[in-house]
């Protein structure tokens, strides 16, 4: 599908967007990637490394801006929408901006979709969507609201859009590996709290959820990876097995545990063997066989949450991956 295509991902000069254009130019090959971001320095620095691809473009823009969005989807068949303010207590300490680039954005980027009759649309959400106690996951569930009902208020444009919903991404930058990995050489590693589990995906399965969602999607779907869970102290020792513990407390907005499929929804969510599907109420879309293709029906009070998940990852295993992948998170 998006073999020689126009695609162009907002946000694009973060960790995601660095992996996502790196594994589309080698799978897919497509006509062009456009990466739309605010930050100059940062597209300097990503270009400096597809000098002479003539695939890979670079815009400065804002997703609060759009008019800006708007002239940059000329052509563009695909659009992954990944920009967002995303740190926890910056947005607490700092509500209006997250809105401005988290909701308003959001919106900016369905409009300016839908004017330009762009194919589809997969924007990225988060597990703090999911019953959100922080502003961060607030901003992000209203998003996600925006995006699931974009495909039925284009009047006669065909856009369709979806969202792809995971969580913590193994050495993305902000994220506790890195941080834990900068912390170590002290001797000492600050724990929020020992019984706090997350929710644990490599760059590259976030990259292969999404290309998933942009071939099974007709429109409306939030599509969950199934990915194991971790608890705070293992990853520690994983970091730094002979490095001490200093329980700090948790931070403003910080959940303990991580839910990414509420029993609200459950009675609109189907599993499938990599993935949750969550299908839209609206329109009676969460009983389209179209949409629900095999999938099968979750329990009737089913909660996907880190704590409660059938499937983990030990300490053992993340010191493997970060064995195999610490120079990679040392430039992310």
């Amino acid at each position: 599908m998006l073999r020689q295509s126009t695609i162009l991902i907002t946000g694009g000069t973060g960790s995601f967007g660095k992996k996502f254009v790196q594994m589309t130019l080698k799978k897919y090959n497509p006509k062009s990637i456009i990466i739309f971001s605010r930050d100059e320095m940062k597209q300097w620095g990503m270009a400096e490394k597809y000098i002479g691809d003539e695939r890979v473009k670079f815009i400065i823009g804002d997703v609060r801006d759009k008019e800006r969005i708007s002239r940059s989807l000329d052509g563009v068949d695909f659009v992954v929408h990944a920009a967002a303010t995303k740190i926890v207590p910056t947005a607490e300490y700092n509500p209006s901006e997250c809105v401005k680039t988290n909701i308003i954005g959001a919106m900016n980027v369905i409009d300016a979709c839908t004017d330009k009759n762009v194919r589809k649309t997969v924007a990225l959400s988060t597990d703090k969507a999911s019953n959100p106690i922080n502003l961060y996951g607030a901003t992000k569930l209203a998003s996600d609201k925006l995006f699931v009902a974009g495909s039925s208020q284009q009047g006669g444009n065909k856009t369709l859009f979806s969202v792809v919903r995971y969580g913590n991404v193994m050495g993305s930058r902000g994220s506790v590996i890195p941080f834990f990995l900068n912390k170590r050489n002290e001797g000492v590693l600050p724990i929020t709290d020992k019984r706090m589990t997350r929710f644990m995906i490599s760059l590259e399965e976030a990259v292969k959820l999404v290309w998933n969602a942009f071939e099974d999607m007709l429109g409306g779907e939030i599509y969950v990876k199934k990915i194991p869970s971790m608890n705070i102290v293992d990853i520690a020792k994983a970091v730094a097995p002979r490095a001490k513990h200093k329980v700090i407390g948790i931070r403003p907005g910080e959940k303990l545990h991580e839910q990414m499929i509420g029993y609200e929804d459950a009675k609109h969510t189907f599993e499938y063997d990599e993935y949750f599907k969550i299908l839209p109420a609206i329109h009676n879309w969460s009983n389209d066989p179209k949409r629900i293709k095999n999938g099968k029906a979750v329990p009737e009070k089913f909660v996907y949450s880190s704590d409660n998940n059938s499937k983990w990852m030990s300490s053992a295993q993340l010191s493997k991956w970060i064995e195999n992948n610490e120079q990679k998170i040392e430039l992310i």
